[in-house]
């Protein structure tokens, strides 16, 4: 963390840093949000929800001051990836999903700094015909 990273006149920025680190410690790359650049206390926060349904898999992730142009999206069928970047910052997400979805199936909108992924979800494993 360089000088510029700290914000002086924000008595709790240190706090917030320190725990941030901590969560991303504990939690590791592969889960939740890692944010780098300079901004500092609860504007790092980038909160993703995901819901399900019997057919569907979404998730909602909000991406504050972010273009559409500037967001990229990848799925694996167990894994979403969310890249995005901005002048100030970048975003990379990876998020397991809850259950196996159709890649192919997805589609993702991003309005007014919200963006919404839906997946059907994949069918159960394939049997497999012994000969």
């Amino acid at each position: 963390m360089g000088p510029r990273d700290r914000d002086d006149r924000d008595p709790f920025d240190d706090i917030f840093r320190e725990l941030s680190r901590m969560m991303n410690d504990v939690m590791g790359d592969d889960v939740g949000m890692r944010v780098q650049g300079n901004d500092s206390g609860f504007g790092d926060d980038v909160h993703i929800t995901t819901q399900q349904d019997d057919e569907h898999v979404y998730v909602i992730a909000d991406l504050p001051g972010v273009e559409k142009d500037a967001i990229d999206i990848k799925c694996d069928g167990r894994t979403l990836t969310v890249a995005a970047a901005t002048d100030y910052r970048e975003y990379e997400e990876r998020l397991r999903l809850p259950v196996r979805v159709d890649e192919h199936s997805a589609t993702a909108t991003f309005k007014n700094g919200i963006l919404e992924v839906a997946f059907e979800r994949a069918d159960s494993s394939a049997d497999i015909d012994l000969h």
